[in-house]
């Protein structure tokens, strides 16, 4: 067995707040552990504050950190500001693995990816090292039947701890959790049948016209958080007191553009006539249906994306252009988040004005990096345009006080996370997040999703209780999309 290096100074360089205190003492003598912890409280204080915890006690010898890859540099900087520790960093140079896997390294540093590539010589390392593990917005093995979730069940029982981290457990469906868990405790707390929880907990689309089916769907949602308690801690900033400032959600209305209004009607009533299947659509499950939505969601956005020959401002134009205006001119920074990266290059364009960073999946890690670092640093650059899939996580951008949502789509994890990019610990003013609703369109149908998604995530993470959830419950997006798409109640075509 590989002898590590014992003297390394496993001391913190900061202080936790109270709440991080109080998680770590909960799970640092767990076996396995969940910290699902709001985003912007400090999960990653947590989760290396538990790592120099079991290196100092000698429970382990190294402890790897998995997390998304564009995340890495992020981890490297906190590493940093944190501890005293130098991380070896696993990539797609197996060469360089080889020496890594090698060296009497405490702490590591990977991208999930690399859980594929590498899985082997993890099955090895795993046998000549004690090894404790975080996996970092850990919703990323939320589909039991994806490659790197399937690895990384097949993995856990090498590890001679494991911990799982994100601040949105339940996602998008409630059924998100149990391959989370699975990882922890191999699927006691939550069952060892995916297809039966799934059932179980699926927010379908017939639940407004079944109460029976509605009822209990609300008592496993009751259920869920309490088998997992005891080996979870979660905190949201209410719970937290950590007296952040405010933040205010509101949707503004747009009214879509005459010729934008024109191209919305032709795709509307073209899927109307692909989805209707005798007089009814097909919703539950239809990655089709999903993907014919998400194209009116574009034509709302920016008819752009699918028209070319479209040459006027999008409807929701000028209210951005009121928002950004009035946060620059107050002297603060505005992010305005699109789900399409097409969009983000215009809405760059079009606000090149303010010194505007753009940062999307279509670009390299480099050029996200710079945009990010002249949005944080540099006082010319006051907007940044981003998509959820590319800064949604791990990033504190609390220079910034307000954020648009030009477009939304149907992920929870999306707009949660990004809305709270600003307001997160080291935020000093109030946040301001504003949705860009086009009326009479599909974003109104999305909104009600959203909330509907939001509600049955904080019963099942424990966050509200059963009479607030069904005084609240609405479950009317399952209906909604017939008015979406114009559909009529009849049998016939």
């Amino acid at each position: 067995m590989l002898k590590v290096q014992k003297a390394a100074n496993l001391h913190a360089k900061r202080s936790a707040f109270p709440h991080q205190l109080e998680a770590l003492e909960a799970i640092k003598d767990l076996p396995f552990a969940a910290v699902f912890h709001e985003q912007g409280l400090g999960k990653t204080k947590i989760g290396l504050d538990l790592a120099l915890s079991w290196l100092a006690r000698d429970i382990v010898d190294s402890v790897l950190i998995i997390t998304k890859k564009g995340l890495i540099k992020n981890w490297r900087t906190e590493v940093a500001s944190h501890s005293h520790l130098a991380p070896r960093v696993l990539g797609q140079d197996r060469k360089r693995n080889f020496f890594a896997f090698n060296s009497p390294a405490r702490l590591y540093l990977a991208h999930y990816e690399v859980v594929l590539s590498e899985h082997k010589r993890l099955e090895l390392f795993l046998q000549t090292r004690r090894v404790g593990v975080l996996l970092d917005e850990a919703h990323k093995i939320k589909n039991p039947e994806a490659e790197v979730s399937e690895a990384l069940h097949s993995l856990s029982d090498g590890f001679a701890r494991r911990v799982i981290m994100t601040g949105t457990p339940v996602a998008n469906r409630p059924y998100d959790l149990w391959s989370q868990v699975r990882f922890l405790d191999g699927g006691e707390a939550l069952g060892h049948d995916f297809a039966a929880f799934k059932r179980a907990l699926d927010l379908t689309n017939d639940l407004g016209q079944d109460k029976g089916r509605a009822s209990v769907f609300a008592d496993e949602l009751e259920q869920l958080f309490q088998k997992i308690r005891p080996f979870s801690v979660r905190e949201t900033k209410k719970t937290a007191d950590l007296n952040l400032p405010d933040k205010t959600i509101r949707n503004l209305e747009c009214v879509l553009e005459p010729r934008q209004a024109e191209i919305y009607a032709q795709f509307r009533d073209e899927l109307a006539a692909v989805v209707v299947r005798e007089g009814r659509p097909v919703l539950d499950d239809a990655e089709g249906m999903l993907k014919r939505l998400l194209r009116l969601v574009q034509v709302a956005s920016n008819p752009t994306m699918v028209d070319q020959s479209y040459r006027a401002a999008p409807g929701k134009l000028p209210a951005l252009d009121t928002l950004v205006h009035s946060a620059v001119d107050a002297g603060e920074k505005i992010l305005v988040w699109t789900s399409f990266t097409e969009n983000a290059d215009f809405l760059g364009r079009h606000l090149d004005e303010f010194g505007v960073g753009v940062v999307h999946g279509g670009l390299s890690m480099a050029k996200r990096e710079e945009a990010l670092h002249a949005f944080k640093t540099d006082p010319e650059c006051r907007v940044l345009v981003a998509t959820p899939g590319a800064a949604k996580e791990g990033l504190t951008l609390t220079v910034a006080n307000h954020a648009v949502f030009f477009d939304r789509t149907f992920s929870l994890d999306d707009y949660l996370q990004a809305q709270d990019r600003i307001h997160r610990i080291s935020q000093e003013k109030p946040c301001f997040v504003t949705n860009l609703v086009a009326t009479d369109t599909v974003d109104t149908w999305v909104d009600a999703l959203l909330a509907a998604k939001h509600l049955a995530a904080q019963l099942g993470q424990g966050d509200i209780s059963r009479g607030d959830y069904d005084a609240r419950a609405d479950y009317a997006f399952g209906e909604m999309v017939r008015d979406v798409l114009r559909l009529s109640g009849g049998d016939e075509r």
